[in-house]
């Protein structure tokens, strides 16, 4: 049996420091030295061990190959995370092809639109989004695979349909004896060459094609390797893979990072529920999770916060010595609902609730926070959770350089903007969008808004993008007024919006809670007439709440759980 350990480990990390490690040959050397150890699994489901992926890799390029797909050309991924996703993910990369992975969210419309604008030949797509495209509708298509079972849904080439009818043959001429890992030969990528193009969610028409270079995503993997995988964790423990793969975030920490590194993946193939993924922890037992704020926060405000705003507790808390062991004990239970087993929780995607993030800190739990985007693939910034400044992002990660345009960058928000290993090659067909994200220096602008200590910790402030001009002059974050909001008596979430020359507050009330209170309708009006006094208090009068607004449904969020911000400025 072939066994990797931290040597192994330790190996990947310097060779690729030293010089640019090809992604696609550290992934066959992945698959060769874990070959019995299992690899991907779909929660509750079947297990593949990393032979059984060498396996089905070789066959997804049969596949390819016999459609005639060549070095560079598009290849189209849509479907829920599952095991043959990456299977399908991995075979288009080794086999030399751009991988185009789609989130599962998007609508019919914009998957047909993104595998046309990126010229793709070939698409995987999973159950559910099979049942909702429309095959006309991409007329270029050569091919739709089902990702379940990897049949054609839809071929328009004869030696596709061969191909597929014909694997298992095809498979035993090619390797007429025992499938070996001595079988094992990827496609040698080099550092400046299009590794994927990934499509943002963009908030206003048709997304970006992110150009991703083999780079980017192995700068994002050595750093990975250097500051987490190989001082703290060991291979062939588990992780728990919730965020889209084919979200950048999800994709490198969740995704490659741990394959590379010998993890075994367990896969939410459907919808998580709270209740699915408070037993997915507790079963899996992951040795790191990487999460967005929602999900945090949801299970601290639920879980958490009811058992300890009581009277008694509270009194409990004031207690110095009392006090400290307490929090001890809470740090535990919390730390014990996401499995027991986890060296640190991650957080990124969107900002941290800062009554949560105040709460979590309180309590020494092991949780940062990271930044990234989509154009970084996608780390920008992060640092250990011993080492976390409440209220950072953390700071630049290896190979990535981060200023903030500012006069005074330590006290006076400016636009974040960075360059370096991780940054994009540019937008898909786009020169005028990356003319605008790229400068001629090479520094790529976020459009976020922040400040830099002197010791290089990044805090945000905002999206320049959402940034509201009062009628004084004044800039206001809307951001800083939810998060104050956000933490207010039945307010679930909200978005802060500016009509004409005023600021309104639209909320979504915690409707679970006040089924339970018992609340009316008019209470809720009245209850978020009080917190619109209450919030106004402690603002700038410039920045005052003129009304609240309620908002029946959940808003609309971007798969990093953002809310889509551009449908609500008229609503």
């Amino acid at each position: 049996m072939c066994r990797i350990d931290i040597t192994f480990a330790q190996n990947l990390f310097f060779c690729a420091t030293e010089h640019y490690m090809s992604f696609n040959k550290t992934i066959e050397k992945s698959i060769v030295s874990n070959w019995n150890y299992d690899a991907l699994t779909d929660y509750k489901g079947a297990t593949l061990q990393f032979n059984d992926v060498a396996r089905k890799i070789e066959k997804v390029h049969i596949l390819l190959e016999q459609v005639g797909i060549k070095k560079g050309d598009k290849v189209a991924l849509c479907g829920r995370n599952s095991a043959h996703w990456a299977v399908a993910f991995l075979a288009t990369l080794s086999y030399g092809a751009v991988a185009v992975p789609i989130l599962h969210e998007f609508n019919a419309e914009q998957i047909h639109n993104i595998v046309n604008h990126s010229e793709s030949r070939i698409l995987f797509v999973g159950d559910v989004v099979a049942k909702t495209i429309d095959t006309d509708a991409m007329p270029h298509l050569e091919g739709i695979v089902f990702l379940p079972d990897f049949s054609l849904l839809v071929s328009r080439s004869e030696q596709l349909t061969y191909g597929r009818e014909h694997l298992n043959e095809l498979f035993g001429k090619k390797f007429p004896e025992k499938f070996k890992p001595s079988d094992v030969c990827y496609y040698e990528d080099e550092e400046e060459e299009l590794a994927l193009i990934n499509y943002t969610s963009g908030t206003t028409g048709f997304s970006k094609g992110v150009m991703l270079p083999y780079r980017a995503l192995m700068g994002n993997i050595d750093f990975i390797l250097e500051r987490l995988a190989y001082p703290y964790m060991k291979p062939h423990t588990n992780m728990l893979s919730i965020l889209p793969m084919a979200h950048m975030y999800g994709m490198a920490v969740e995704f490659l990072f741990p394959f590379i590194y010998g993890i075994h993946i367990f896969f939410l193939t459907r919808l998580p529920s709270p209740a699915i993924i408070a037993q997915a922890f507790s079963d899996i037992k992951p040795a790191l999770i990487v999460t967005v704020p929602l999900i945090i926060e949801k299970i601290i405000r639920k879980k958490v916060f009811p058992k300890i705003q009581n009277n008694i507790m509270r009194l409990l808390l004031t207690m110095p010595v009392i006090s400290k062991r307490v929090k001890q004990k809470i740090c535990e239970q919390v730390y014990e609902a996401f499995g027991g087993n986890a060296y640190e929780i991650i957080i990124g995607g969107a900002a941290l609730n800062q009554e949560v993030e105040a709460f979590l800190n309180s309590i020494d739990f092991p949780y940062t926070v990271g930044y990234g985007t989509t154009e970084c693939a996608p780390l920008i910034a992060y640092c250990d959770y011993k080492e976390r400044v409440l209220g950072s992002c953390g700071m630049p990660v290896n190979g990535m350089e981060v200023r903030i345009l500012s006069r005074d960058p330590r006290h006076v928000e400016g636009e974040i903007v960075t360059r370096g290993r991780n940054v994009m090659l540019g937008y898909f067909k786009n020169e005028e969008a990356t003319r605008e994200a790229i400068d001629a220096d090479g520094w790529y602008h976020t459009g976020d808004l922040g400040t830099m200590s002197a010791d290089g910790h990044i805090f945000i402030r905002g999206r320049k993008k959402n940034m509201l001009l009062c009628a004084n002059g004044q800039n206001v974050y809307p951001e800083e007024i939810e998060d104050r909001l956000n933490s207010m008596a039945m307010v679930s979430e909200s978005i802060v919006v500016q009509r004409n020359e005023k600021f309104v507050a639209i909320v979504h009330p915690d409707y679970d809670e006040a089924h339970n209170l018992g609340f009316t309708e008019e209470d809720l009006v009245n209850i978020m007439e009080q917190n619109r006094k209450d919030l106004n208090t402690n603002l700038p009068s410039y920045s005052k709440i003129s009304s609240v607004e309620i908002h029946k449904d959940e808003f609309a969020k971007t798969p990093k759980k953002s809310i889509k911000r551009y449908l609500y400025q008229n609503a």
